[in-house]
């Protein structure tokens, strides 16, 4: 009687893994970087990760600079577009942008991720006299505003030591030391959204909850962006509370995708 399926081993490659390993690497990198650095830090001799390096770049993944050291390109992040437009984000997630927007009247952003910057995908403008506005396809620092700081909540780990160097300084209230951005993702994760306090535009809150893939992984997340001149009292936790109800709603519809 043959092994059933679920208990065989799976034989991985192993040039293929380390060559990925190589380019999720180099993805997470707000720099290039040379062969003595990517090799130590994953553990490969020099001569075996110049080799991998050769062929990300003649696949078109990676990038040689003049300062010899090697970046991912837009290819991957091509890719991975690719594949969140086949998931049809923006219709999996019409039902929640709709309901935020219902509850709150402020503007309702849908993102994903790109590098250490999160793209807007999808919005619902708000009708008040005073609002916040970003385009569809206007981008941010993840770190800076709600939705951002949702998705890097809920991948940190991956993510703290490419975001640590890029903690720029947008207002009075931008995170510039990872120490404190540290703390801010120990208090997202514990109240089940992000909040940002005019990090990025002075006097613009906003506010967000990561749309999660059933293994955890932050595929994209939805926010609530508002002047803070239309905060309502209490609202930092009704409109945080209302984010992360529509995040789970999300998720729970991707799941059954």
């Amino acid at each position: 009687m043959s092994e059933p399926e679920t208990a065989k081993q799976i034989k991985v490659d192993s040039t293929l893994s380390k060559g990925l390993s190589v380019l999720e690497s180099l993805a997470g990198k707000s720099r290039g970087v040379g062969v003595s650095d990517l090799s130590r830090d994953l553990g490969l001799t020099k001569s075996n990760t110049f080799r991998l390096l050769q062929t990300l770049t003649a696949l078109g993944y990676v990038r040689h600079g003049e300062d010899r050291t090697y970046s991912a390109t837009l290819k991957t992040w091509q890719v991975g577009r690719e594949i969140v437009d086949q998931l049809n984000l923006r219709e999996l997630c019409a039902p929640d942008l709709q309901f935020l927007a219902r509850e709150t009247g402020e503007t309702i952003y849908l993102a994903v991720p790109e590098g250490l910057s999160v793209v807007y995908i999808d919005k619902i403008d708000s009708q008040k006299p005073i609002r916040s506005w970003n385009p569809v396809g206007g981008s941010a620092p993840m770190q800076c505003v709600g939705t951002g700081k949702a998705i890097l909540a809920a991948s940190y780990e991956a993510r703290r030591d490419s975001i640590g160097d890029a903690l720029s300084r947008y207002t009075d209230r931008s995170l510039t030391r990872l120490d404190a951005l540290d703390a801010d993702m120990v208090l997202t994760r514990k109240r089940g959204y992000a909040f940002d306090q005019g990090e990025f535009r002075e006097r613009i809150l906003s506010f967000g909850a990561a749309i999660l893939l059933p293994d955890g992984e932050p595929i994209a997340a939805i926010g609530i962006s508002v002047p803070d001149i239309n905060l309502p009292k209490n609202g930092e936790k009704m409109f945080g509370n209302l984010v992360s109800q529509a995040a789970r709603s999300a998720s729970a519809r991707l799941a059954q995708r």
